[in-house]
């Protein structure tokens, strides 16, 4: 298989990648033949899933349009995956051009294209880093110069939570990350449940863990709601991504009571 010059060397081009999946779902560009047919057979799996990627992507729009709102100068994005049409950098800067962004992913195509994307733009950078290593990804963070944990931060952790297993705590990982963070900052999940549709999330599950050999971890909403602990809950609370705060009947991606995503924001007191 050629090698697309996009496509940074080591990249193992057999093994389907979360981020790429996501790409093809959302009908992007930067992807793999194995991320293409990983994603159709999901959606042959639940014909649905590329309106659950839709919904998920209005939901970040959404987020980080509040976070603007609430006075929010600075964002750090956990999991940004490949960049597509409304980056958070575009959002932020369209309303404030000093504002400043870091994506962080660990896959190297995603930040090989956030780097190409983001060149010559010193208010914005993406680093390659990993959340289940929450120490290290924090000095990687301080190491730009991007982020000033000393005043709020408006983190991002868009479908990427749903990635880390239990025996990684992922609930752990966002109490370390709210540690450092000041106070007024602001948080967005996203995540994966098995609470609305428990045989499609299942189906999806076993689908990506025997054939792609990726761990995708749908959890019930009181396993996500417990990832806000600690932080204060802006209305309407942990619901289906298409009820946050919907802006239009355009944000309507998923049938009510029909969401295969949760999502939710909240703040540091």
């Amino acid at each position: 298989m050629d090698r697309p010059a996009w496509a940074p060397d080591g990249v193992d081009m057999q093994q389907p990648s979360p981020a790429r999946m996501y790409d093809a779902l959302l009908g992007g560009s930067h992807n793999f033949a194995v991320d293409r047919m990983a994603a159709e057979m999901g959606t042959k799996l639940v014909p649905d899933l590329p309106r659950l990627a839709l919904s998920n992507r209005a939901f970040l729009r959404r987020a980080v349009r509040f976070m603007l709102d609430a006075g929010i100068r600075q964002f750090l994005d956990i999991g940004s995956g490949i960049p597509t049409a409304g980056n958070v950098h575009e959002i932020v800067h369209e309303l404030d051009p000093q504002a400043r962004v870091l994506y962080v992913d660990i896959d190297p195509v995603a930040v090989m294209h956030s780097r190409t994307i983001l060149h010559g733009n010193e208010r914005a950078g993406a680093i390659e880093a990993d959340l289940r290593k929450t120490d290290d990804l924090l000095a990687a963070v301080r190491d730009t110069g991007l982020i000033d944990f000393a005043q709020p931060v408006g983190l991002l952790l868009i479908a990427v939570l749903h990635l880390v297993s239990d025996d990684d705590d992922p609930a752990g990982k966002v109490s370390a990350l709210r540690e450092v963070l000041a106070p007024g900052s602001l948080v967005a999940i996203s995540h994966l449940t098995s609470e609305l549709r428990p045989e499609d999330a299942g189906k999806l599950s076993a689908n990506a863990a025997n054939e792609n050999r990726v761990g995708i971890h749908f959890r019930p909403k009181d396993a996500i709601a417990a990832m806000f602990d600690g932080w204060d809950l802006e209305s309407p609370g942990v619901v289906e991504l298409p009820a946050w705060r919907p802006e239009s009947e355009r944000d309507q991606h998923e049938k009510p009571g029909r969401s295969l995503g949760l999502g939710g924001v909240a703040r540091k007191g």
